[in-house]
């Protein structure tokens, strides 16, 4: 079968592998459609930051070559000895976390800050970008027959943005701003609003962006145009945002929030990070403002498939091109880096 491989950075093939095997409790997908996330693009240019390149994961035991790929959805082709929840023929997504399950955090239920947490299409196991995959069948969940398989995929991304926004303590009424409208941001967003906010600012410098923000609902403003914690000031009557959620990675965004938070309000971390930014601590102090990392996701899977499938959470506006694997270094990695008008890069295996 054909899969994208991740060698090092900038250093992506497209080759012909042997189809994985089933083992007992493993379950056997036909990849339908894979979505490019943005660890995947940080890992092509300046990876590795979590594939193990040289000391082996101490989960999976595994270094790279990894096939790449933690958003897709498919359908189930075969099931190992001792599968009991899926057959073949289910319609499935995955959730891509591979845990200990012995620490302190999978102990109490916070998986997703398992001391040795793995990734599949990503820490030496996967992945999505493969014409078939498998994956343990505690990874799996079952989509509507109703719900496309492109909607599916996209199930991991939204999952990321529901957990922020779950994890923060946004109430019904306030004013939250969401800084950077890729794929994440523009969730947040939609997550917001479900959640409560009256009001969503989206800080992105893309054009096209800006315009989905806005048909999402959200006040969009140019940063390279307008000083935005002045701007969101001004709109606020001097407020300044109750919660705001980073997305972007970039440090002179995180003192953007930090400046359009108001008083004792709250930032959100979503983003992961090339560089390792400065925080001025006294602007947390003399705001008395509460900041917040938020990775990944936890238990909200089925709910977030059943927002999805229910058209309570419409998706399918950030699919901005479908490609085919053998594309996918120069119309997927290299087109979201050129291409700001990109948001979502689905794959056909």
């Amino acid at each position: 079968m054909k899969a994208a491989i991740w060698y090092a950075k900038k250093d992506i093939r497209v080759e012909e592998v042997d189809e994985p095997t089933v083992r007992a409790g493993d379950v056997k997908i036909r990849v339908a459609w894979a979505g490019i996330c943005g660890s995947d693009l940080h890992e092509y240019v300046a990876g590795p930051i979590t594939i193990p390149a040289d000391t082996p994961h101490p989960l999976t035991k595994r270094t790279a070559p990894v096939i790449m790929g933690h958003e897709f959805a498919g359908e189930v082709v075969e099931v190992g000895k001792d599968v009991t929840q899926v057959s073949v023929g289910d319609r499935v997504t995955v959730e891509p976390m591979i845990t200990c399950g012995k620490c302190k955090a999978c102990r109490q239920g916070r998986y997703n800050l398992c001391e040795v947490i793995a990734a599949f299409g990503m820490s030496g196991v996967g992945g999505g970008f493969s014409e078939y995959t498998v994956v343990s069948e505690n990874m799996i969940h079952k989509i509507p027959e109703h719900m496309s398989y492109e909607l599916a995929a996209l199930v991991e991304p939204t999952a990321v943005a529901m957990h922020a926004v779950k994890l923060s303590h946004l109430k019904v009424g306030d004013t939250v701003a969401v800084f950077g409208a890729g794929p994440i941001g523009l969730l947040t967003i939609q997550a917001s609003f479900l959640a409560g906010a009256k009001k969503v600012f989206a800080i992105e410098l893309s054009e096209e962006r800006r315009k989905v923000a806005t048909k999402l609902g959200a006040v969009a403003i140019h940063p390279a145009e307008t000083n935005v914690a002045e701007d969101i000031m001004k709109q606020t009557n001097g407020e300044g945002a109750d919660v705001s959620f980073e997305a972007t990675g970039v440090p002179v965004v995180l003192e953007q929030a930090v400046n359009s938070t108001k008083m004792g309000g709250e930032i959100v971390i979503e983003s992961l990070w090339e560089s390792k930014p400065k925080l001025d601590a006294n602007s947390f102090v003399f705001k008395e403002l509460h900041l917040v990392g938020s990775i990944g996701y936890r238990n909200i899977f089925p709910t977030v498939i059943e927002l999805i499938a229910d058209g309570k959470l419409d998706v399918s506006g950030l699919i901005t091109k479908k490609i085919t694997l053998d594309n996918i270094v120069e119309e997927g990695f290299e087109s979201l880096l050129q291409e700001k008008s990109q948001v979502k890069i689905l794959i056909e295996p």
